[in-house]
């Protein structure tokens, strides 16, 4: 693939990403939040408090004008190279509340108050996990958060906390103790499914093999298992006996076979087998170099 292919190809799954993120979480903010006063962290759950204290303005409509604020404060603070990376998410999610605030029906989807924070939590991770895996953000008091990261080199963790429970109790003061409860419920799962969204579609397993039929296990996974192995130099730990170890890293759908194969020839192997968050490299995200029987590389 030439390199500009590639370059336009990563500009595309960029933009989309950062539209379908931003789009979904606008969505399940208008569709499950707002109608059923459940309270949330960031600039929005700011905008929830200001629309009720001024009702004719509307939730959109303060999201964009703090993050607004807070994007140049954050080009003054951080760099011109944040700016460009957030200025996208900044202004597209309070546009994208903007579109489905206005779409008929969309605040009665659902009358069941808790089957709306398990759909906003769940989302809201997928939104989240989708925005971030571009290296973006969707702006707000992100920014701020890395603002005081910068001026008192603290962690970030601590901000994120601490502006939650500033915005979450400025909303507590209006919602019922229901309403509270629903909103702790939306913040674990959204955790949890970023958590999942993050690394879906990367991880993968990792095999480690001990055996004395090592060479037969490398060429077994190379040929049969079409993967890629690295070899180990190990040393026993009872008779200090050297030899050699092998590593391998597949897909979970490889696993069974991976291991049936192994213990096909060695049934005594040692095998540890591990889940691997992502994977990066030759044979992964780049393409695998392909050996000929008279040693040429492709």
């Amino acid at each position: 693939m030439k390199p500009y292919d590639s370059r336009s190809k990563k500009i595309l799954i960029t933009v989309l990403c950062l539209v379908s993120g931003n789009a979904l979480l606008a969505f399940l903010v208008e569709a499950f939040i707002i109608p059923h006063d459940i309270i949330m962290g960031g600039t929005t759950g700011i905008g929830i408090v200001l629309n009720k204290l001024w009702p004719a303005l509307d939730v959109s409509f303060y999201v964009l004008v703090m993050n607004l604020i807070l994007l140049f404060l954050g080009l003054l603070v951080l760099g011109k190279k944040f700016f460009i990376t957030t200025i996208a998410s900044s202004v597209l999610y309070p546009v994208m509340i903007g579109v489905f605030e206005r779409i008929p029906g969309i605040h009665s989807l659902t009358n069941d108050a808790l089957l709306a924070a398990v759909f906003a939590g769940c989302l809201m991770g997928i939104a989240l996990g989708v925005v971030m895996r571009v290296g973006s953000s969707t702006g707000g008091m992100d920014v701020l958060n890395l603002m005081m990261n910068k001026w008192t080199h603290q962690p970030v963790a601590l901000f994120v906390w601490l502006t939650d429970i500033v915005v979450v109790g400025g909303q507590a003061l209006f919602s019922s103790s229901e309403s509270i409860l629903l909103g702790i419920l939306v913040l674990v799962l959204e955790t949890i499914i970023l958590d999942k969204a993050m690394i879906l579609g990367k991880s993968q397993i990792q095999i480690f093999v001990i055996s004395e039929r090592y060479e037969k296990i490398r060429e077994v996974l190379l040929k049969d298992l079409e993967a890629g192995v690295t070899m180990t130099m190990i040393e026993t730990g009872n008779l200090r006996k050297p030899g050699k170890g092998v590593l391998c890293v597949i897909p979970n759908r490889k696993l069974y076979m991976a291991t049936e194969l192994i213990h096909g020839i060695d049934p005594g192997a040692f095998v540890t087998i591990s889940q691997v968050n992502e994977v990066r490299g030759r044979g992964f995200t780049t393409e695998r170099k392909v050996v000929r029987p008279e040693g040429d590389v492709d």
